[in-house]
């Protein structure tokens, strides 16, 4: 192998990291096909041609990392999972904040939980710029509702109820709604 191809300064970029992502959606996409066997025709083509495509998207990925291995561009090495070290606590809080998220979903239902986790977590990256709190709640409160109204109102699918849910049930049923 020719100097030529080394990187400057003989450092090979640490790529094993961006890897977590692409190995988890394949894991995915293929768990995905499996639950959709027994589904409405209609159901799997769909889920077929959304999955083939980020299947495919995850090769390209793959194959674009495994030639720069392969041209000692790089390397499958882990470095960039826990470097630089000084972002470390936020990436550990925000594993947290989705522990937390999970387990207390069934209890505080999907509105409320989402608009918490979201909250939390953008105020978490946002870091010295907490100037914008305001705009953080608002945004959370708007993706957290405009969740809610998409995935259960609209598309009537069943998500964990909490105390927004049922205050929002008895709301439309006092108005004549659902």
């Amino acid at each position: 192998m020719s100097r030529d191809s080394e990187p400057a300064g003989g450092a090979r970029a640490p790529l094993g990291s961006d890897l977590i992502i692409p190995a988890a959606a394949v894991a995915f996409t293929l768990y995905y096909f499996y639950t959709i066997i027994d589904s409405p025709w209609t159901a799997q083509v769909s889920a077929f041609f959304n999955g083939s495509i980020l299947l495919v998207l995850c090769a390209v990925f793959i194959v674009t990392v495994a030639l720069k291995v392969a041209r000692r561009q790089a390397s499958l090495r882990f470095d960039t999972l826990i470097e630089p070290i000084a972002v470390a606590p936020k990436r550990a809080l925000l594993f947290l904040f989705t522990l937390a998220y999970i387990v207390c979903i069934d209890w505080g239902g999907f509105t409320i939980t989402t608009f918490v986790f979201l909250a939390l977590g953008m105020m978490l990256l946002s870091g010295r710029e907490r100037r914008n709190k305001r705009l953080i709640l608002i945004l959370a409160a708007a993706l957290a509702i405009g969740g809610y109204l998409l995935f259960v109102v609209a598309f009537e699918r069943h998500f964990p109820e909490g105390p927004f849910e049922h205050a929002f049930k008895a709301a439309m049923k006092a108005v004549g709604g659902r």
